[in-house]
């Protein structure tokens, strides 16, 4: 059983990623964007967007991980702050942490997925290129072990990612 934090920059392919992962361990998988998209269509509002969501998606981890099931987080993860969600988490239930940190080497082809999500997005929080432009000013490096894969240089991480995570 594990914790699989699978952060990164929108359009890299972080959910791709972890739903072929997740298919394979298996694990759940939880999407912060599917939550925060959901509470929008309900016209749930919040002082800090996207705050709520990453909370609601930490308690189905904690549930999911009581269970005894494999968790895969598929998430932004953009600062220390949220970061520090799934150390708690991992903490309180003595669970491994694995992040996998989903890079996008290509800048060109990171615009080009991008501007293909922007353009066929069913709801209001899909980023265009500008918004994931000032994201990456905003997103922190990360400290600590974790693997990181560039899906433009690896068009299918899976192996190497399941293996990090077994």
């Amino acid at each position: 059983m594990v914790l699989a934090v699978f952060a990164g920059l929108p359009g890299v392919g972080k959910s791709t990623l972890a739903q072929r992962v997740g298919a394979v361990l298996p694990a759940a998988v939880l999407a912060v964007d599917t939550v925060d998209a959901t509470l929008e269509a309900y016209d749930v509002t919040e002082p800090r967007p996207g705050h709520a969501a990453y909370g609601v998606v930490a308690a189905l981890a904690e549930t999911q991980l009581t269970m005894g099931h494999s968790v895969i987080i598929d998430a932004v993860s953009p600062v220390k702050a949220v970061r520090q969600l799934w150390i708690e988490l991992t903490d309180r239930l003595g669970v491994p942490l694995r992040v996998v940190e989903v890079v996008c080497g290509d800048d060109a082809e990171h615009r080009r997925r991008v501007e293909a999500r922007f353009a066929a997005r069913t709801h209001d929080g899909v980023p265009d290129w500008v918004r994931v432009l000032e994201r990456q000013s905003e997103y922190e490096p990360y400290l600590g072990p974790r693997l990181i894969v560039d899906t433009s240089l690896n068009p299918d991480p899976v192996g190497p990612v399941v293996d990090y995570l077994s």
